[in-house]
């Protein structure tokens, strides 16, 4: 059929990679904080929290219901989570969280996954600040900080930028932040989650750094048992 063919080809298999692997995450996170307290979103923060994470990358509505009606099922099925510091390509730092029915797979994959692009598995954690982060659309900054802080939620930064407000806080007041941006009558996040951000981020410029770290990621998308990726690259 020609090189051309063989190039999209290849491009399709790894997107339609990525998307299933993509799915598989929404599902299995979803499914878990489903079980971990009552099926139904509206009496469940954590499951709640868990389908607008995923709705805002684009996890179908079917994917969802699955996972929800699994757990009402009374699926034994179970996964355990993991997480996993290591260091790529141009000095490219990661955090890695999984959730897998098989720990030493997971272990063994994302090895594997660094030392072929010239990483390894290693301390990086102290790197970055765990926050909870939402994102939402608005131009209402200084009411959302006055509230935040008026409700005594402890509040790191409010900041403000193309009709979007970004709000951070300490990862323990990611409930009574939300709570409070509730009852201001902001319910659609387009993200709404626990998170890792580097405290020096840093851009690869090396041509064959960026190409074996963006590589990297790819290989890191599609495997089953990664959960989250965290990195310090812009």
């Amino acid at each position: 059929m020609g090189r051309a063919h063989e190039v999209r080809a290849k491009s399709m298999a790894i997107t339609a990679a990525k998307k299933s692997a993509l799915f598989m995450r929404a599902s299995k996170e979803i499914y878990m904080a489903a079980k971990s307290g009552v099926p139904d979103p509206e009496m469940n923060l954590a499951l709640r929290s868990a389908i607008e994470k995923w709705r805002g990358q684009n996890v179908t509505k079917d994917v969802i219901e699955r996972a929800i009606q699994k757990a009402k099922g009374g699926s034994a099925e179970s996964y355990a989570e993991g997480r996993y510091e290591a260091f790529g390509p141009g000095g490219s730092l990661f955090i890695i969280d999984t959730l897998t029915d098989n720990s030493n797979r997971a272990f063994i994959d994302i090895r594997t996954a660094f030392t072929k692009k010239g990483g390894h598995l290693g301390a990086t954690l102290f790197n970055f600040t765990q926050v909870g982060l939402f994102v939402f659309k608005g131009n209402n900054r200084d009411e959302v900080e006055e509230n935040l802080i008026l409700s005594d939620v402890d509040v790191r930064e409010v900041n403000a930028s193309d009709n979007h407000v970004e709000v951070l806080v300490e990862p323990s007041a990611f409930a009574a932040a939300r709570e409070v941006l509730g009852g201001m009558g902001i319910s659609e996040f387009e993200t709404a989650e626990i998170t890792f951000l580097p405290n020096d981020p840093i851009d690869l410029i090396d041509a064959e750094e960026k190409r074996l770290f963006n590589e990297l990621c790819d290989v890191l998308d599609e495997l089953q048992d990664v959960q989250n990726v965290y990195h310090n690259v812009k």
